[in-house]
């Protein structure tokens, strides 16, 4: 093997090499031709031409392959050979060939390689792998490590494959190592349980095997472990060995549990104990009550007599609570009881109906929603009047003069109590009742007067006269905004009250010549009422049983009678409201318009003097009463703070919560007596475009059953 010097007589010598080949084989031979390499830092361009030469091939070259070679063969190559030894040089220097077309070759840096079509042979390729048991993303990362710096693999996980593009002998390899790993080698096994609760024993293996050191689902052996609830069964899915590990341990606990202790206690931690007693009674049998002695003792019979601590505690427990229902039960007793200081229920019964009885506590001690009401209440009104009238009296005092007079009720005051009372002179110790209660209605007359009221009066001899002209305008709008709102739980009653109780007179006795007078008052409440209870639906929807009222005191009924006017608008009803949502669930629009004239017969009717004859009053009043409620599902902390974070920043921004050194008193409050910060509101969780998805229910937590 000799060295060339420069890069043309590496050429020649494979040129050379050819030619004396050529010369000894007959025509045959010559397709056939082989060669024997001998390269020595040549200049890779150059060998790239010769490779050409030799093999017939079109080679398209990128300006960035630069560089030297050096290739030496023990033996003739033939053309085959010769191609594959080149191809090995390229990848060498980090130089690929990608097919062009019709037969030409594409040289080019390897780094490029991946985003170029795929090849075949020792070249560059690029394939599709189909999943079938894995997933893309777990495919993915076991197949980086095997990937060359150059290739490039990616997951389309909702496709279930993967796209690999490497070179196609290590494309070749990947093929192959996917067939082996994309298999469900995983054993189904499924153990019905006798005595155990489903749920407990998953919860138990799941907790094994997430142990350190344990097979868990990192593992070789995973084993995904599923409560059939319906069939009181426990689902094993993974490696046949591990499934086998954890038969056993399955089968002990079932059979341990059959000889265990009919006495459990449960702790509730969202239900209320009192609340869920009878319907757990109702489930074990007929309402047969028992004392509660007798409950207390056959709790104690059933213990052991290391357990006597326990035995006194629960047997007090029924004594606090209703009795609990006794019934049959597989041909044993069971009953229920409640111990109201720890919010607790004993449950004595066979271990089958201790376990339906625990899924029925697990499905109904979960956390509930809540419902925040808002109300708006808005009523406009505008009222107005207008009255005007004339009253003339003509008298005598003695009798001799003829009595003529005018008076009108849509007039006030009135002119009649006027003149008796000035008639009647200074008040006396010696005047009748008469005369005083003549008196008192002169100065009720003119307490109610308003307006302009002017007039004459006098007595000349033993004539009087009088005669009074009242004109009255009046205007009077009113515009009543309350927003009551209540947050309570779901299926449960709220009511919230802002306002007064005001008495009402609801009787009186003054007794014979008034010798034991006495009266009664009932008190009422007056101001803004909410009473609701909401019901969330499975749609989202809200069904609210609600009742608002606002009420108020429009005075008393006369200036000398202490009962009270209270005026009253209130709703009462049943309406379904979707979450968010603002409805009106109400309203009012009245329109009043009265006319009123009183006057003198023939006289009112003359032009011009007929008015001093009559009397005119018109009143006129609009009222626009709209109640609008909303309702919002409380799901989660998060929902709460979002609710509460918004009005603590309306209150705290109210000019009377900042003192005058800048100090907010509010903040002041939460941050020196609870100790704590003020609520902000939460950032919701993104969500994802599309479909509106139902929202998914809160966790479920359940406590667990723990033996006495």
């Amino acid at each position: 093997m000799t060295k060339a010097h420069s890069p043309r007589a590496s050429v020649l010598a494979i040129a050379a090499a050819i030619a004396l080949a050529g010369a000894s084989l007959p025509a045959a031979s010559v397709r056939a031709q082989t060669q024997v390499l001998n390269v020595q830092d040549a200049d890779i361009r150059v060998f790239i031409q010769d490779v050409a030469k030799s093999t017939g091939t079109t080679f398209i070259i990128d300006p960035r392959v630069k560089g030297t070679v050096t290739v030496a063969s023990n033996g003739p190559l033939n053309r085959r050979e010769l191609f594959e030894v080149f191809l090995a040089t390229l990848r060498a220097n980090n130089f690929v060939a990608t097919p062009a077309g019709n037969g030409a070759y594409r040289i080019e840096p390897s780094e490029n390689a991946a985003r170029q079509p795929s090849t075949a042979g020792g070249q560059f390729a690029t394939e599709v792998f189909r999943l079938r048991t894995i997933d893309a993303a777990s495919a993915v990362d076991m197949l980086k490590p095997l990937i060359g710096p150059q290739g490039q693999v990616v997951a389309n996980p909702r496709g279930g494959a993967i796209v690999v593009a490497d070179y196609a002998d290590n494309v070749r390899r990947i093929r192959a190592l996917l067939a082996q790993v994309d298999q469900d080698r995983a054993s189904v096994h499924t153990v019905t349980l006798t005595n155990s609760s489903a749920r407990e024993i998953a919860q138990v293996i799941n907790e094994i095997m997430a142990a350190p050191g344990a097979d868990g689902k990192g593992g070789r052996g995973a084993v995904t472990v599923v409560a059939v609830e319906s069939s009181n069964s426990v689902l094993l899915r993974g490696d046949s060995d591990a499934v086998q590990r954890l038969l056993p341990i399955i089968t002990d606990l079932d059979r341990r549990a059959e000889s265990s202790d009919d006495v459990r206690v449960v702790f509730l931690r969202h239900a209320n104990a009192e609340q869920m007693l009878p319907v757990l009674q109702q489930l074990v049998g007929q309402s047969s009550t028992a004392s509660a002695g007798t409950s207390a003792r056959s709790l104690g019979a059933t213990r052991s007599a290391g357990s006597a601590a326990t035995a006194s505690s629960a047997s007090a427990a029924p004594a606090a609570s209703s009795s609990p229902v006794a019934a049959s039960a597989g041909g044993a007793q069971a009953s229920v009881a409640r111990y109201p200081g720890a919010n607790a229920l004993i449950i004595s019964a066979p271990p089958e109906t201790q376990r339906t009885l625990a899924e029925v506590i697990r499905q109904l001690d979960i956390r509930r929603e809540q419902v925040l009401v808002e109300a708006i209440v808005v009523e406009v009104s505008d009222d107005a009047a207008k009255q005007l009238g004339v009253q003339f009296l003509l008298g005598g005092a003695d009798g001799t003069v003829p009595f003529a007079a005018t008076n009108y009720t849509n007039a006030s005051p009135s002119l009649l109590p006027l003149v008796a009372a000035g008639a009647a002179g200074d008040p006396k110790d010696t005047d009748s009742d008469a005369l005083v209660s003549l008196r008192d209605a002169a100065v009720s007359s003119l307490l109610t007067a308003s307006g302009i009221t002017s007039g004459i009066a006098g007595r000349s001899g033993d004539t009087l006269f009088g005669a009074i002209i009242n004109a009255v305008k009046k205007d009077a709008a009113s515009n009543l905004l309350s927003t009551p709102s209540i947050m309570t739980l779901d299926n449960e009653e709220a009511r919230i009250l802002v306002g007064q109780e005001v008495p009402i007179t609801t009787g009186e006795v003054l007794g014979d010549s008034n010798s034991n007078p006495f009266r009664t008052i009932q008190r009422q409440n007056v101001g803004v009422q909410l009473e609701v209870k909401p019901q969330i639906n499975a749609g989202g929807g809200i069904t609210l049983f609600l009742r608002q009222e606002v009420s108020s005191v429009a005075g008393p009924v006369s200036v000398g009678s202490s009962e009270l006017i209270i005026n009253k608008r209130e709703i009462e009803t049943t309406a379904l409201v979707d979450d968010g949502d603002i409805v009106v669930l109400g309203g009012l629009l009245d329109q009043q318009e009265t006319v009123s004239v009183q006057r003198t017969p023939l006289l009112s009717d003359i032009p011009g003097l007929g008015a001093l004859f009559r009397s005119t009053a018109r009143e006129r009043g609009k009222t626009n009463l709209m109640v609008f409620i909303r309702p919002r599902i409380i799901r989660s902390v998060t929902d709460a703070r979002n609710v509460t974070a918004p009005r603590y920043d309306y209150m705290r921004n109210l000019p009377a919560m900042t003192t005058p050194d800048g100090d907010n008193s509010l903040d002041a409050v939460i941050r020196d007596y609870l100790r704590t910060a003020p609520p902000t509101a939460v950032a919701p969780a993104p969500v994802a475009s599309g479909p509106i998805a139902a929202v998914p229910p809160a966790p479920v937590t359940t406590a667990p059953l723990t033996p006495r």
